[in-house]
């Protein structure tokens, strides 16, 4: 029982189940309205770390291959901003709607964002 005890206390003590601290600084949904068919469209969506260690993107995905990301690659320092950078390619007509996931390193549970609009 006292090892139990013991391994518990180290868990709860360790930096690395903390979740790290950010607000988006920018909606996580955008809507990019009516667009022209074959015209690319891009949206940056911005994150500010607000704890007191670096916060790091560990990978984006997306929902299709007509959407594309960038992202901050390097650590990103207390009280600084990263971004994700969403490029839509816009070769198909219609309405579109795609999520996008962003994975922090240390963190548990995914961010969602989101783009939609209409290429016509």
């Amino acid at each position: 029982m006292l090892a139990l005890a013991l391994n518990l206390l180290l868990v709860l003590q360790s930096p690395f189940i903390l979740a790290p601290a950010f607000e988006w600084t920018t909606p996580v949904e955008h809507d990019f309205g009516d667009i022209p068919q074959g015209k690319p469209v891009n949206y940056l969506f911005k994150f500010k770390n607000t704890g007191d260690a670096p916060l790091q993107i560990e990978n984006v995905r997306f929902t299709c291959s007509c959407t594309a990301t960038e992202w901050t690659e390097n650590p990103v320092l207390p009280g600084k901003e990263g971004s994700v950078n969403v490029t839509f390619d816009a070769r198909k007509l219609g309405y579109f709607s795609k999520k996008i996931t962003v994975f922090f390193m240390h963190q548990r549970k995914a961010e969602k964002l989101h783009i939609e609009g209409f290429v016509e």
